[in-house]
């Protein structure tokens, strides 16, 4: 973070970049329990840069030897929505994530690394793929749901393969079956639920769907622009025309 735009408000994404950084200090034991999740819940709880940068001040990334400056919260260039640049290849930035009586998210820009591991116990966890690169051509995301459940979320043109096991409960096959996109990933779902259950649906991402709602919202706008420029004669036909259809369903 720069100290020139301190206010500068903090996405999604920045929050989990964040989070995963705490993860991994607690699993190396930098931190304790309770001092992990005090800043975990400081951490969805922030709002701006400001309030992000100090959470991890004295924490080295994963796998860093001395602690560099506080986690990177630059925004990344967009990628130019073609598949080819969202298949970037590496580690990921998250391999995996754990709730226990509470919950966890992967969502906004991360990478989705070859495997992904995640576990829910009596808690629950969404892993949102709509605007994720991919380490791979092929992902396997791997949930284990005991009293506890997952939703996998994947943007439409991605091939999902379901492959997980339920007792008393279940893996979603609904969107299997669905043809990929030329050079779209393959994501596939596998695990093991007890009493609990995984969900697979497929959304569009929030930009495009901004993008449809504009546009809905734009053909509205130039239709009532059409009808006020229509001459006097002919609105007051459409008028009449419009009287007469209610009349009609009416009786």
């Amino acid at each position: 973070m720069t100290d020139d735009a301190p206010e500068l408000r903090a996405s999604d994404a920045d929050r989990e970049r964040v989070a995963e950084v705490l993860r991994d200090a607690l699993a190396e034991g930098r931190l304790d329990m309770e001092e992990f999740d005090e800043r975990l819940d400081a951490t969805y709880k922030a709002r701006t840069y400001r309030e992000l940068a100090p959470i991890t001040k004295d924490l080295p990334a994963a796998g860093a030897v001395a602690p560099p400056p506080a986690v990177a919260l630059n925004k990344e260039p967009a990628a130019d929505g073609s598949w080819a640049g969202r298949i970037v290849g590496g580690e990921g930035s998250s391999s995996w994530a754990v709730a226990v009586m509470s919950g966890f998210q992967r969502k906004g820009r991360w990478t989705v690394p070859r495997r992904f591991n995640s576990f829910a116990f009596w808690g629950g966890g969404e892993i949102d793929l709509r605007d994720a690169d991919f380490a791979d051509r092929e992902v396997v995301i791997n949930c284990v749901a005991i009293m506890g459940g997952m939703q996998v979320v994947v943007p439409p043109g991605v091939e999902v393969v379901v492959r997980g096991i339920g007792i008393m409960g279940g893996f979603d096959h609904r969107q299997e079956g669905v043809p990929g996109d030329p050079g779209a990933p393959r994501v596939i779902v596998t695990g093991f639920a007890f009493w609990g259950g995984v969900g697979v649906e497929r959304k569009i991402a929030r930009a495009e769907r901004q993008r449809l709602k504009e546009e809905r919202r734009q053909q509205r706008l130039d239709r009532r622009s059409e009808r006020r420029e229509l001459p006097e004669g002919r609105r007051g036909d459409r008028i009449r025309d419009e009287r007469e259809r209610r009349r009609h369903w009416e009786h």
